[in-house]
């Protein structure tokens, strides 16, 4: 994993599984501990913002869970397993 600091920007490499790790200077400032939840938005310009995930997050996931069974046929299973 390689990180560089320079300024404002953060960088991180994925993995081979496609992980990366938050740098260290980002987890301060958001206030992440190991066993956090983090949240990403994607703005129409494809910028991300990530913040620390708040229990309404999971609330609002859990309420359109139900809603989200289009996606969770045998044909989508078979499909998209390996992903």
């Amino acid at each position: 994993m390689e990180i560089a600091m320079n300024g404002k920007l953060a960088t991180s490499k994925l993995t081979s599984k496609s992980q990366a790790t938050i740098p260290e200077k980002i987890r301060k400032v958001l206030g992440l501990s190991p066993g956090d939840s983090v949240a990403f938005e994607v703005d129409e310009n494809k910028r991300v913002m990530i913040r620390k995930a708040s229990a309404i997050d999971f609330e609002f996931a859990k309420a359109l869970e139900g809603t989200l069974s289009e996606w969770s046929s045998k044909n989508d299973e078979e499909a998209y397993r390996d992903l």
